[in-house]
């Protein structure tokens, strides 16, 4: 009797807290789509990339290292090619990832997601504020290429030092145009936008961040083991 009464307790306690789930889960539904249209209302996203491809310093793929590419989608993303801006395993491994820590540190954002917090949206962490850019990202994909998605995100991430955009981060870092950037530059600019503030005052723990890279590099195949280690070899003479 006992051990039936516990199991219906515990069947009872998962249903409530799946309500609750579903409960708390539509309220931030809701918010996240009013604070978007809001937002799309001021900012139409149809016309987002004609903005951003018209500032100065724009810098199209084709005028992008392939390195460069490959080491943002391998650290940031590595499943662009194939979501629709919203990738759920990566929510899910964020999710849990965030109740161990009791923090919102963990994002789970796709590319596309972090466009539109960039562009549209203000950085406070918040779920509501979550919820509206998943709503962007999903019109955004709509909208856009994958490959101007790119262009979009590579032109207008923070790099630290002041530097917005891949074009100007090349240039204040290295000197350079994004198309003269080396394999071990480009590996290095992939990683500053992680925590570019602290990157940009510690080239120690920015090199660092450049192995993380290049070991996801190796994991997603973009690059071999050997040709990995060259690049971390050749980065040690990197001047920043």
């Amino acid at each position: 009797m006992l051990k039936r009464f516990v199991k219906r307790l515990l069947s009872c306690l998962l249903l409530a807290a799946l309500f609750v789930l579903v409960v708390i889960g539509g309220t931030l539904g809701v918010q996240g789509w009013r604070l978007y249209r809001a937002t799309a209302a001021q900012k139409p996203i149809a016309g987002l990339y004609d903005e951003i491809s018209s500032r100065p310093g724009f810098a199209s793929c084709d005028q992008l290292p392939q390195t460069y590419i490959d080491a943002v989608i391998s650290v940031e993303d590595s499943r662009f090619e194939r979501h629709h801006g919203i990738d759920p395993a990566a929510i899910v491994r964020a999710l849990w990832a965030d109740l161990r820590t009791r923090s919102l540190a963990e994002g789970g954002s796709t590319l596309t997601q972090q466009l539109a917090k960039n562009e549209l949206f203000t950085q406070d962490k918040h779920l509501a504020r979550k919820a509206a850019e998943m709503f962007a990202a999903r019109d955004i994909e709509d909208y856009y290429s994958k490959q101007q998605i790119f262009e979009m995100y590579a032109n207008t991430i923070y790099f630290g030092s002041g530097y917005y955009g891949i074009a100007e981060a090349a240039e204040g870092y290295f000197g350079k145009e994004p198309a003269q950037l080396t394999d071990a530059e480009a590996i290095y600019l992939a990683g500053m936008p992680n925590a570019p503030s602290t990157y940009a005052s510690s080239p120690e723990l920015a090199f660092k961040r450049m192995q993380v890279v290049l070991k996801r590099m190796v994991k997603c195949r973009v690059l071999t083991q050997q040709q990995a280690d060259a690049i971390a070899a050749d980065a040690e003479n990197l001047t920043v």
